[in-house]
């Protein structure tokens, strides 16, 4: 059992780091969206596994979690939230829905003059496709909610300081 979830864990790690690598950023940032992704993704297969909640609730809360410890990582390195929940979040996109509402839609067209089989793709390309996009919205808005809670201190990451700012202003010659 741990060893299925520290899996888990580092495999999205891994991916993190990947699709992390896209966007290039800091150096430093990379140990944080892995560690991000591998914190999320093993939540999320806990919760599926051993608590019994469905994938869409579980994203969410993986979501949450990564959001809340993105804005920890942020202060850390000085990196924006985005750069680091969004490489975490993309190794939690359910690809096999996705793939499987896509397959059932090639399928219903294929077959249209079959109405047992037209009634089978079509339930199976809304059986997916809601799972998908209903992950990708939590997902989304799981992270971002941080944001919504916390504004002051998600904005304030990657900025100087206020009285920083107002002593340099001051002194700067006009």
């Amino acid at each position: 059992m741990i060893t299925d979830i520290i899996t888990d864990g580092v495999l999205a790690a891994v991916a993190a780091i990947g699709f992390g690598a896209i966007s290039y950023p800091p150096r430093k940032a990379f140990l944080y969206i892995a560690i991000l992704a591998a914190t999320g993704h093993a939540l999320r297969y806990t919760l599926m596994s051993h608590a019994g909640m469905d994938i869409a609730s579980s994203s969410f809360c993986a979501s949450l979690a990564i959001g809340l410890l993105a804005l920890w990582f942020g202060r850390l390195s000085h990196c924006p939230l985005t750069v680091l929940y969004i490489p975490a979040l993309l190794p939690m996109i359910p690809g096999m829905y996705a793939y499987k509402s896509v397959y059932a839609l090639v399928r219903l067209m294929l077959n249209l003059d079959d109405y047992t089989l037209s009634d089978l793709y079509i339930n199976q390309f809304f059986v997916n496709a809601t799972v998908t996009v209903s992950v990708v919205f939590l997902l989304a808005g799981g992270a971002t909610l941080v944001i919504f809670l916390f504004p002051r201190k998600a904005y304030s990451m990657t900025r100087r300081n206020s009285r920083t700012s107002a002593k340099r202003e001051s002194a700067s010659p006009k």
